[in-house]
């Protein structure tokens, strides 16, 4: 039976795990939590920390594996990249894998290929904060060098706010870096790109709105189709594109981040080797009729990905809007009661909807992907009425926090 080795087990992986098994393969997941609900769903579950590379390549030859793929896990990409190299898979190989996790790397590939984006500098200790402040300027983004979901990402203000939050940026780190990065003011983008042999192919670019403050980086909001239009669009479907083909993607999903700044430029934030988290695979699926973890499992095992599966096969608007904090629909303090689901997933347009809030958790401010606590998508002729859906639906959940 073809085998396929999923490296990480979370929330998100867990929906793949049970489509590769729909699909008759045989599952391998390796995730270090006993607890993670993907090993469930596995047909071979090993507790394993992915990111002991030696030990998932033990994992991998011991069972027998035909490809290897990871969803939603950023720091997984390296990983999948290694084993697959190692046991003569098909992958995006090492160089690839560390460009598209090392935002440093990332930046000077994107560079030196003439591409539109943020000045940056790196940093590893408060002895390099006086030449990043020289480089970049203010208001600056400051992030790990190679984390995700949002984890230590700060708008700095000033060098005293760099100094502040410098320490944590570079705890979240695995190799102790982290980037300045000239703050983009704009409307920012995600892309998904399908690359086969070499021919990178715009699926999708939708709106991804923030919240203001300290979670100004969190996605609470996608919106699809995106807002902007014209030649602005037209130069950011191209830096979509040419930025995968910059880092070297052969046969890959790619997850391009934009932003569309008011004079009418584009700036990539980051790139991705991935199936994003937030729901992107289900906005896809909605929005063009083309499902993400089908093409991933064809292209982890070699096998053709043909047009009829990459290409949009329709174009519908649609909105998500996630379950986060006020000014989002919940409030802040310990969760005392979960209402049922049932109200919005009948609510008018909604497609699909879930809800991750347990009795006993603490809802917090949003500042990062992990505080978004379900999602809403809802469909309509337009973007913007599937928003006003998608915001209503939202509202129907009734969540008690403790006084």
């Amino acid at each position: 039976m073809t085998t396929v080795l999923f490296v990480g087990a979370g929330r998100h992986q867990r929906r793949a795990i049970e489509q590769a098994r729909a699909r008759g393969l045989r599952v391998v997941a390796v995730d270090r939590n006993p607890d993670a609900p993907g090993l469930v769903a596995a047909d071979i579950a090993e507790v394993v920390d992915f990111m002991e590379i030696d030990a998932v390549v033990a994992v991998a030859r011991r069972v027998g594996v035909d490809g290897v793929l990871t969803v939603s896990a950023d720091r997984a990409v390296p990983v999948v990249a290694a084993v697959a190299e190692e046991l003569g898979l098909p992958g995006i190989g090492r160089k690839a894998a560390h460009l598209l996790t090392h935002k440093l790397a990332m930046r000077s590939a994107l560079g030196a290929r003439g591409l539109p984006q943020p000045s940056f500098a790196g940093l590893g200790s408060e002895r390099d904060v006086d030449t990043a402040l020289a480089a970049v300027g203010l208001p600056a983004v400051l992030k790990p060098v190679d984390s995700g979901g949002q984890r230590a990402v700060f708008r700095i203000e000033s060098r005293a706010e760099l100094e502040r939050d410098l320490s944590e940026a570079l705890a979240e780190s695995p190799t102790g870096e982290a980037i300045l990065e000239g703050f983009v003011e704009g409307v920012e983008m995600n892309g998904i790109v399908i690359a086969r042999g070499g021919e990178p192919v715009l699926v999708t670019l939708s709106d991804r709105l923030r919240p203001p403050g300290i979670g100004f980086g969190v996605g609470w909001i996608h919106v699809y189709p995106p807002s902007v239009n014209g030649d602005q669009l037209a130069l950011s479907e191209r830096a979509a594109v040419e930025c995968v083909r910059a880092l070297g993607l052969s046969d890959a999903i790619a997850f391009p981040q934009l932003i569309a700044s008011p004079d009418g430029g584009v700036a990539v934030v980051e790139v991705a080797a991935r199936i994003p988290g937030g729901q992107m695979a289900d906005l896809v699926r909605h929005a063009v009729g083309v499902d993400l973890v089908e093409v991933a499992l064809r292209q982890a095992l070699g096998e053709e990905v043909p047009d009829e599966i990459a290409r949009p096969r329709f174009r519908q608007p649609l909105a998500i809007r996630f379950f986060t904090a006020q000014p989002g629909p919940l409030p802040t303090g310990e969760v005392v009661h979960v209402g049922s689901l049932d109200p919005v997933l009948s609510a008018e347009g909604v497609v699909q909807a879930d809800t991750y809030l347990q009795v006993g958790e603490t809802i917090r401010p949003v500042r990062r992907d992990g505080d978004r606590r379900g999602y809403v998508i809802a469909v309509a002729d337009t973007p913007s009425e599937a928003l006003i859906r998608a915001e209503h639906a939202a509202g129907r959940l009734e969540v008690e926090v403790a006084p």
